[in-house]
């Protein structure tokens, strides 16, 4: 099991929360809030580009 450290949730009004981590490796995570196990990794700037897309209101349908 990957050691991931977690950032507090984001939570959009009306959403799931999201909350995202980084490794010791640098590899980043997303995962809702509560299910940390089931996660997805990407680079950073790709799950920075869906989080930008979520706050905008772009893809909250995705969570």
């Amino acid at each position: 099991m990957r050691d991931i450290r977690w950032e507090e949730p984001f939570c959009a009004e009306g959403s799931a929360c999201f909350r995202l981590g980084i490794d010791e490796e640098g590899n980043a995570y997303i995962a809702v809030a509560g299910a940390e196990h089931a996660y997805v990794t990407d680079t950073r700037e790709a799950l920075r580009t869906l989080i930008r897309e979520i706050k905008a209101g772009k893809a909250d349908h995705l969570l």
